[in-house]
């Protein structure tokens, strides 16, 4: 690997380069934060892909566009004459310092949860840091995220289950009362129940170290896979996807899979496109016919809930509990 001073040389010529485009470039000097605000966002995922495929050249590529924006945002706010590289740096290392004492300062750790417990303390205590314990979760969070940053945060300070085992109890609570509102069909309470149990599966995952941020885009990929393999299947036999019967459709779905469909990659996306791919599926298939034939995993099943909530058969969601099994057909998402 290179040396220290390799590295700072070549951050040095990063500077450069970024300091003679924003003079000599049109399209970069007429860069605004709030203009490169989407392609930091974008650049973020496209980041988050590399890392979810672990492919280490895409990796470091993606890091030097998300380096890019940290540096051209500094860049733009020393011409305001408001702060700088420099003043971006010292502040990390500042609050880095500060927040692990047992590194730093006398403090005694015993393990990493005891770290996390300080660090979150710390926070409470900073001069211009949260003074409230959920105060440090962004707004802008997608909601799944947001949920599984808020109990963490709250476990910091002791908000949590004494045994993992018992998170189960309110989950079969909040599906309960999931149930009664489906009975009822009052869509503003079923809305709000689904959301209560969400945050109760959420709750779950977290207190058995699952990501389900993670888990779900892992379903998302697995989903495409299948699906992408049933479409291009009908295709090449000359068939339109609207025409085919559910029941050709689980023929096709049951014969081996070559081995690019099994492990070819897709593009990670979020909970909003993960809604709008079954949105598009279901405008494809029969509903009806899915619900009452295709157990699927629970991670989509939730979010198919969601969009076709009135022809949700009781018995059907019970079976994703595992209240009881009927015999169903696993097609898809087997």
């Amino acid at each position: 690997m290179h040396t220290r001073e390799e590295k700072l040389e070549a951050f040095g010529r990063f500077l450069d380069v970024l300091d003679e485009l924003r003079v000599k470039c049109p399209w970069d000097r007429k860069q605004t934060n709030e203009s490169l605000r989407p392609n930091t966002i974008e650049e973020t995922y496209e980041l988050c892909e590399a890392l979810m495929r672990n492919n280490e050249l895409e990796i470091c590529k993606e890091l030097g566009d998300v380096l890019l924006h940290i540096g051209f945002y500094a860049k733009i706010a020393s011409e305001k004459e408001q702060f700088d590289i420099k003043d971006v740096c010292d502040k990390l290392c500042d609050k880095l310092i500060y927040r692990h004492p047992h590194v730093f300062g006398n403090t005694d750790v015993a393990n990493s949860d005891e770290v996390e417990n300080n660090w979150e303390q710390l926070k409470l205590k900073e001069k211009d840091g949260n003074k409230r314990v959920l105060s440090g979760v962004p707004a802008a969070l997608p909601a799944l995220i947001k949920a599984y940053r808020i109990q963490d945060k709250a476990r910091h300070i002791g908000f949590d289950w004494e045994q993992k085992e018992q998170v189960w109890d309110k989950v079969r609570e909040e599906f309960s009362e999931l149930e009664e509102q489906i009975k009822n069909l009052n869509k503003e309470e079923m809305e709000k129940e689904f959301g209560d149990l969400f945050f109760s599966l959420i709750n779950a995952a977290r207190k058995y170290d699952i990501n389900p941020e993670n888990a779900l885009e892992l379903t998302n990929q697995k989903f495409i896979r299948r699906f992408n393999y049933l479409e291009d299947h009908t295709l090449k036999s000359g068939r339109q996807l609207s025409g085919m019967s559910l029941k050709r459709w689980i023929n096709i779905g049951t014969k081996p899979r070559p081995k690019a469909y099994r492990l070819k990659e897709i593009k990670p996306s979020h909970t909003f496109i993960y809604y709008r791919i079954i949105h598009n599926i279901l405008d494809v298939l029969s509903v009806n016919s899915i619900i009452q034939t295709i157990h699927l995993k629970t991670s989509f099943l939730w979010i198919i809930l969601l969009r076709k909530t009135q022809w949700v058969k009781l018995e059907f969601l019970q079976t994703v509990i595992g209240v009881h099994r009927p015999n169903v057909h696993a097609t898809i998402l087997k």
